[in-house]
């Protein structure tokens, strides 16, 4: 089986490319590590083709799975592929498995998974929230914790 990812430094691909584009040999994909910048990632286009049909098949499978009404089905397997959401209370974790499907099919509509990500990172937040009693409190407390809605910011002039 091949690692997940290969820590490379961008000079390195600069300084010896064909060498380092042999690594993907033994990885699933390069992590390029920037000094001033975001690291990059350098995989091959047929495992980045591969991988973008598993995701498309597993949102078309979700949404399948709702319109068939296995929405039970669905809620009872969220928690294996997403542990924290058992502190999720049960409405939240309709409307988790609503949004995820709705963004999962504009998300591959649109070819960027990052609105998946996005989601999946807040619903996460949420849950540790609910995890923790104290934090809970202190979020849900009048009005220190909620001080209504937020007036639309003013345009600079």
């Amino acid at each position: 089986m091949t690692a997940a990812y290969e820590d490379v430094s961008f000079s390195e691909l600069l300084h010896h490319p064909a060498a380092t584009a042999r690594k993907l040999d033994g990885a699933r994909a390069l992590r390029l590590r920037r000094r001033d910048a975001g690291d990059l990632a350098l995989m091959r286009v047929d495992r980045m083709e591969r991988d973008a049909s598993v995701v498309d098949f597993t949102s078309r499978l979700l949404v399948g799975l709702v319109r068939t009404d296995n929405i039970e089905a669905l809620r009872q397997a969220l928690p294996e592929a997403l542990p924290w959401s058992t502190f999720l209370p049960a409405e939240d974790m309709d409307t988790l498995l609503a949004e995820l499907v709705a963004t999962a099919r504009g998300a591959v509509a649109l070819d960027n998974l990052a609105p998946i990500a996005l989601l999946l990172t807040q619903w996460r937040h949420s849950a540790e929230i609910y995890a923790d009693p104290a934090l809970l409190a202190v979020v849900t407390r009048e009005p220190e914790g909620d001080l209504g809605p937020v007036p639309v910011p003013q345009a600079d002039e």
